[in-house]
């Protein structure tokens, strides 16, 4: 334990002594943390939105307000033209362009509906339909107030009763899209940091060439990675516990779990990624090199993790790749725990995931790294 107890030290005097690093370690990641928290949201606003009244009547008019009360759309203009509202769209001036037929307000007294057009710019497909919703929502709610001004005495005795749905919303009451996200992006960035630093460390020890020297000494193989990646398993807890101040005190995101449950899973999780740091440096000579693979694998890990789009909505064969995925359990993990309490037979399943890719991943790395002794 003596000898391991050296090499831990050494390895924070190393670190420490490296004052560019250290802003690496806890400043960039903290801040990066409140821009991305702050910047990656699902919510769509500041639609512009256009129309074409064609009918220009009060009716008409009732419904283009519906739109420009909305916290959603920005009015930003009124076309005389299909042709002009289509040329705006094509110059990406507005998103949605509202076609009001003539004859608007006279169909709907005569016929009591009538038609409408819509066009949205679907090239980002996800917020389109987003916007398909809002739309709808804001035509359905004028529809209703319309169909109470058209009712005759008669139409109101045999009006069907509506039917009423209480909607409770479990876990993030507001709807408040940081509350999903903040525990992911924390997520990212205790992975990214502790990542990148393992697997360049033992790579900077090769291109300095103070390996070969370690190698020749009587230091066993285990003493030296235990050594080597034990500093960095402390600085991913740090860095949560310093994230998790932060989604406190700046997000005021809800932690109802348990944090005891939270670090002892993250402790197990970290030796996965701090197998998966040394097993790269073993088949790496340069820190570029390091990097370059790191960077590779997190990105596919962190696209298929369900950080960012669920699990269940990629394709089947991409569901079972995900299987594979450290992160995805990491993920589910810290949002079951912090936003809806989970216990430990909760995350049971993911707990065992973790635990059996922390064995083979760390037992891979200790394999292929080559000593003398």
């Amino acid at each position: 334990m003596k000898i391991i107890g050296y090499i831990i030290q050494k390895e924070f005097k190393q670190i420490f002594r490296n004052k560019g690093m250290l802003p690496i370690i806890f400043a960039v990641p903290l801040i990066q943390l409140i821009i991305l928290s702050n910047a990656a949201t699902f919510e769509i606003k500041n639609i512009k939105f256009s129309y074409i009244d064609s009918d220009n009547t009060s009716f008409s008019r009732a419904l283009v307000d519906k739109f420009d009360a909305s916290k959603y759309f920005n009015l930003v203009a009124r076309f005389p033209s299909t042709k002009e509202a289509n040329s705006a769209m094509l110059n990406g001036d507005v998103d949605v362009i509202l076609e009001i037929p003539k004859y608007f307000e006279k169909t709907l007294l005569k016929h009591k509906k009538t038609d409408l057009g819509v066009t949205i710019d679907a090239i980002n497909g996800s917020a389109a339909g987003v916007e398909n919703v809002y739309i709808t929502e804001i035509v359905q709610n004028f529809n209703k107030n319309a169909r109470v001004e058209l009712m005759q005495p008669s139409d109101v005795i045999n009006m069907p009763k509506n039917i009423t749905t209480i909607t409770s919303f479990w876990y993030n009451e507001t709807l408040n899209y940081k509350t999903y996200m903040v525990p992911g992006i924390l997520v990212l960035l205790v992975t990214l940091i502790t990542l990148f630093l393992s697997g360049m460390n033992i790579v900077r020890e090769k291109e300095i060439g103070t390996l070969e020297q370690i190698n020749v000494t009587p230091i066993k193989k285990y003493q030296f990675i235990i050594g080597k990646l034990f500093p960095f398993w402390m600085i991913g807890l740090v860095l949560l516990t310093i994230g998790l101040i932060i989604a406190k005190l700046i997000f005021n995101i809800p932690i109802v779990g348990s944090l005891g449950l939270m670090y002892f899973y993250t402790s197990v999780y970290l030796l996965v990624i701090l197998g998966i740091g040394l097993f790269i440096s073993n088949f790496t000579d340069t820190q570029q090199q390091a990097m370059f693979i790191a960077w590779f694998f997190m990105v596919v890990f962190l696209l298929m993790s369900g950080l960012f789009t669920p699990v269940e909505s990629m394709p089947t064969w991409a569901q079972y790749i995900t299987e594979f995925n450290p992160i995805k359990y990491f993920v589910q993990v810290m949002r079951m725990v912090m936003l809806k309490g989970a216990s430990f037979s909760d995350i049971f399943p993911q707990f065992i995931k973790t635990l059996g890719y922390a064995v083979i991943m760390n037992g891979l790395a200790v394999w292929s790294y080559k000593k003398i002794n």
